[in-house]
């Protein structure tokens, strides 16, 4: 059985999310970074139509950080996206489970060039120009182009990312290649750190995918007509917020709330009906999570983390248990509990 609205660990049996090979050598002046990824990680990480020899390559750049360039860094290749608090890596993030932010509203990884520049001791910043959303080869027409903002200070972290470009979002294959479905997306968190012993953050997002009208061949009966496809603006937002407390030297405790709202289920993939493009009837969705975790470290690059899942929406999305309709395709719940028990081992050069 499935977790609904789960990435990565969404099996509910023993499960490998992922295994992950990790080779670096830091820029002096030049540099690469390598990550091979094997599990349940790769299923969504790679569509199932891509070329499936990037289907265990994360990240692969090479970095050029010129000595008297004060700072300033040029990544080439595929590399995760700049947006949100949570990344790829389980062991990197407070949580088990992967949120909804993560899943649904922000880019996984890209392929380009992206820059970094240290403006002053506290701010960095960068401009990234990539082939759009999660792909090494495109046909949109256009790049995609981020821009990346981080100010750090002793107390708080604030990060801003913003990326636009022509990623084709519910246009016919026909219309691939052209400057036609902008996709927009703001992604922005506050990581608050006021002592070494308690952390949280707020990361809030918006996205949106214009589609314009366009016309389309539709059979009436007798032959085809041309029919004029509706213009639409179908968008997404939703806020997560974490907290993070060390309650002695090898245990913590975390606690996740996350919202999501998404306009006409275009970021969710729950308004798609016959052709993928023919989006006319508008299904405005709710969905939220609450998470606790509770993470003990055994030893140095060993941790075990045991979670309780709470989702719930506006409307019937869950499938799951021991429901006579499991399987079927129509989902019969509005909410779902999960619990899970996840290993997480890291082994590599001290930190």
């Amino acid at each position: 059985m499935t977790n609904e609205y789960y990435n990565f660990d969404d099996q509910d049996n023993f499960n490998l999310e992922a295994a992950k090979l990790t080779l670096n050598h830091d820029p002096d002046p030049i540099g690469a970074h390598a990550d091979i990824i094997f599990g349940r990680t790769n299923t969504f990480l790679h569509c199932s139509s891509c070329d499936q020899t990037l289907n265990y390559i994360e990240q692969a750049y090479i970095s050029v950080k010129p000595p008297k360039a004060k700072g300033f860094e040029l990544d080439g290749g595929q590399f995760t996206t700049s947006a949100g608090q949570e990344v790829v890596e389980t062991m990197n993030n407070w949580s088990y489970s992967h949120g909804l932010l993560f899943s649904y509203a922000i880019p996984y990884y890209h392929f380009g060039i992206r820059t970094s520049m240290p403006l002053s001791k506290v701010w960095t910043a960068g401009v990234q120009v990539v082939n759009g959303w999660n792909n090494v080869t495109a046909s949109n027409g256009g790049v995609t182009v981020g821009i990346t903002s981080s100010l750090v200070k002793p107390k708080y972290t604030w990060n801003a990312n913003y990326y636009t470009g022509p990623e084709n979002g519910g246009l016919p294959p026909q219309y691939a290649g052209t400057q036609k479905g902008y996709r927009n997306l703001f992604d922005t968190t506050l990581l608050l750190t006021p002592n070494a012993k308690f952390n949280a953050y707020i990361n809030y997002d918006y996205g949106q995918n214009r589609i314009p009208a366009y016309p389309e061949q539709e059979y009436n009966g007798e032959g085809y007509t041309t029919v004029t496809i509706k213009s639409m603006d179908p968008h997404w937002q939703g806020i997560a917020t974490s907290a993070r407390e060390q309650v002695t030297a090898n245990a913590a405790i975390v606690f996740r709330y996350e919202y999501f709202y998404d306009n006409q289920g275009f970021a969710t993939g729950t308004n798609y009906s016959g052709d993928y493009y023919y989006q006319t009837t508008y299904n405005k969705l709710n969905i939220e999570e609450c998470t606790a975790t509770y993470e003990y470290k055994w030893v140095a690059g060993l941790l075990v983390r045991v979670e309780y899942r709470i989702d719930w929406s506006n409307k019937k999305l869950f499938n799951y248990g021991n429901d006579v309709n499991y399987g079927s395709g129509t989902p019969t719940k509005d909410a779902q509990n999960t619990a899970t028990v996840g290993l997480i081992a890291f082994f590599g050069p001290k930190r």
